[in-house]
């Protein structure tokens, strides 16, 4: 019994002396062999860092009108696993019920919600919709589909300016492990330092069950947003150029157009347009990326020409009175034509080639009086061998010939826009030269930049002149020139009321295989600028291949009249005064510069207008003004028109605008800050939103016809039923 007892005391003893070596092993191997693991193991049950991501800064149009900015959107998530309880029971119907939510074909969402995942995101459609598409979704209440917050890139005018103002793409930031929105094109890609801001980081330590510890807060650094950048863009003119291009590219179908407006005097761009464009909301179809205004190399064909004439003018070689036969002219290598097969005008004065666009008379002008060496450092002075270094990425500079290597008929051809390549911004700014007095500029997009929380200017553009290439004199003289080449015939590009100076192109295409010209094949053009006298615009308009069939087509057929349009329109938005002869000097100080009217009476305000000669035109019952348009310190003729808004913005409605002009309805809505789509040109036949309806952000699309509504039922059309 005894022996018993002590077996079983040695057992005991034994096997408790084994836990007890065995725990001591197991702390020492906690405290030592696995410390470090377990200690960051803590830390990260009780630290959590997390990353606070900044707002991508606003881009506003030159007069504050947002062209891109964040917003809130949602991604559309489908769970599929049938190991949770709400996952996708049927995925045909869910398929229906989304394809016409998401733009997305049924048999690829279908294809999506069959996939052997846990859950997948519906991309491209699903990815970012807007809180109208959200909103439709979550009432279909389907099972598996589930919304996720996130914020977006929008772009409210969808496609307007979109080849300038670019898109960003979204990735993973490899530091912080979260979505970032990153620059890919136009002014997004350009600025996309100064965009993007930085990213902020806090760091609190929590209890077990995730709460934060009482002053448990070890670091914090805030988020700094990224810039707001201001453009010198004006989106009233960019609407009246993309306009113009819509309605051309519906008649003409052409391979591609360019369009660019500038202010000569400062190199500021005020708008610019390709087409084909796409919408930076949708990125994922775009498929072209290129900006031709910076990047398109293409021979100008004639209106090139006004280099030359420039050269020849400030040269002393150009007399507008001299005569010469036109037709044809031989020189070293070939024989040179006009474009009239080269039966040409006879003995024409100078004055009358240009008008013309004789061929001839500028091989006598630029290859015989000139001559190569002079030609050729024109050319240069005027930019054509570099880039002008407009602030957008990708800019491509012009082609020239080697001048060693030039032969003869070569500097014929120069002369005259042939065998030279240059851009769209590159001719916009040597023409700009002319137009402001013989200063080369730099032209630039953006105007200012500013701190996104303070909005305090911390970059502000100013004019930058390269160099001057002509005096003042030779500029005068070929603006008098251009002139009246605008005002000679058919008169392309003239302009009621106003002094148009220009000059239209007609330009072969290289055939690829690098022998000659395409057959009937051309790059049509026109550029100009108004007033002639005092240049506040320049546009030029290029437009490569229209599909017109067998008719012959020319710049002053087919982008003359896109000219005229886009420059006329700009011209009375800006109130630019028209420089009849009938115009008296009392007359033209007849203009008021408008006050801050708001938070004042409507009574008093409006009384104050009429005696001035302004037509005030008041929006709502309201007593007080809360907001007014044109805003304070704009130019005002007699006759105008001042809108004075009494309602708050979020109780704004829809206006009817049928049968008033497009200006009346651009100036109605950009009143009272409504987005509008502008079909057609003329006058409003259908607006797509009834009158009175709520306006909360919707785009309204109004219906132009070339005549105003008489003795007709006023119409509205509900795009969402067509």
């Amino acid at each position: 019994m005894k022996n018993n007892l002590k077996k079983r005391s040695l057992w005991i003893g034994f096997g408790v002396t084994a836990l007890f070596f065995l725990l001591i092993v197991r702390i020492f191997y906690i405290q030592i062999v696995d410390a470090k693991m377990l200690q960051e193991k803590a830390r990260n049950l009780w630290d959590e860092s997390m990353v606070l991501k900044p707002k991508r800064g606003t881009i506003y149009d030159r007069n504050n009108e947002p062209l891109a900015y964040n917003a809130s959107a949602y991604s559309v998530i489908a769970v599929l696993s049938k190991n949770y309880e709400n996952h996708v029971k049927d995925p045909l119907m869910t398929a229906q019920k989304l394809s016409p939510l998401l733009n997305i074909d049924q048999s690829t969402l279908y294809s999506m919600l069959t996939k052997k995942a846990y859950q997948v995101e519906l991309k491209n459609g699903g990815r970012k919709i807007d809180k109208e598409t959200a909103d439709q979704i979550k009432k279909l209440n389907l099972p598996g589909i589930f919304l996720r917050e996130e914020t977006k890139r929008y772009y409210p005018n969808h496609s307007l300016a979109a080849n300038m103002l670019g898109f960003v793409n979204y990735k993973i930031d490899e530091k912080t492990k979260s979505e970032i929105q990153v620059g890919a094109m136009g002014i997004e890609l350009q600025y996309d330092q100064y965009l993007r801001g930085e990213p902020g980081e806090i760091k609190v330590k929590k209890d077990p069950k995730g709460y934060q510890l009482p002053d448990g807060q070890e670091y914090f650094k805030p988020a700094k947003d990224g810039n707001e950048l201001v453009l010198t863009i004006d989106k009233t003119i960019q609407q009246y150029v993309e306009n113009a291009l819509d309605k051309a590219e519906a008649m003409y179908h052409p391979k591609k157009m360019m369009a660019i407006v500038a202010n000569p005097k400062t190199g500021e761009i005020l708008a610019m347009a390709n087409r084909p464009t796409f919408d930076p909301n949708e990125y994922w179809k775009i498929q072209d990326y290129r900006n031709y205004i910076t990047s398109y190399q293409f021979e100008p064909g004639s209106t090139f020409k006004i280099v030359t004439l420039a050269a020849a003018i400030q040269e002393g070689v150009f007399n507008p009175n001299e005569k010469y036969l036109s037709g044809s002219i031989h020189v070293p290598g070939g024989t040179i034509k006009d474009h009239n097969n080269g039966q040409g005008w006879g003995r024409i004065s100078f004055l009358e080639g240009v008008q013309r666009s004789s061929n001839v008379a500028f091989v006598h002008l630029g290859y015989e009086r000139l001559g190569k060496e002079k030609l050729f450092s024109y050319i240069r002075d005027f930019g054509f061998d570099q880039k002008t270094g407009i602030d957008l990425p990708g800019e491509m500079s012009g082609i020239m010939r080697d001048e060693m290597e030039a032969r003869p008929i070569d500097v014929a051809t120069m002369s005259f826009g042939q065998g030279v390549a240059v851009t769209p911004i590159q001719q916009v700014m040597a023409v700009s030269a002319v137009a402001n007095g013989g200063h080369l500029m730099t032209p630039y997009i953006v105007k200012e930049i500013r701190d996104s929380k303070t909005h305090q200017v911390i970059f502000k553009n100013a004019p930058k002149e390269k160099g001057q290439v002509i005096s003042e004199e030779t500029a005068r003289k070929t603006r008098e020139v251009l002139e009246k080449v605008v005002e000679f015939d058919n008169r392309p590009g003239y302009i009621e009321g106003y002094h148009v100076a220009g000059k239209t192109g007609t330009a072969q295409i290289p055939n690829p295989n690098g022998k000659g010209y395409l057959k009937g094949k051309y790059i049509v053009s026109f550029i100009g600028f108004a007033p002639a006298n005092d240049p506040k615009l320049l546009t030029y308009v290029v437009v490569e291949q229209p599909n017109v069939g067998d008719t012959p087509y020319f710049g002053s057929t087919i982008a003359a009249p896109i000219f005229k349009d886009i420059m006329q329109n700009s011209l009375r938005y800006l109130k630019v005064p028209m420089d009849t002869k009938t115009k008296t000097s009392n007359e033209e100080l007849r203009h008021i510069e408008l006050e801050n009217f708001l938070n004042q009476s409507v009574s008093t305000i409006e009384k104050k207008l009429k005696v001035q000669g302004i037509i005030p035109i008041v929006i709502g019952d309201g007593k007080t003004i809360l907001a007014q348009y044109p805003k304070a310190g704009n130019q005002l003729a007699l006759g105008e028109h001042v809108y004075l808004i009494t309602i708050p913005k979020e109780e704004i409605r829809i206006p009817d605008l049928r049968g008033k002009s497009l200006r009346e309805a651009m100036e109605y809505c950009s009143a009272l800050d409504i987005s509008i789509k502008i079909v057609g040109s003329g006058f409003v036949r259908e607006q797509s939103e009834a009158p009175n309806t709520l306006y909360t952000g919707q785009i309204l699309e109004l219906k132009l016809s070339d005549q105003a509504i008489e003795n007709e039922p006023n119409v509205y059309v509900d795009s969402k039923k067509e």
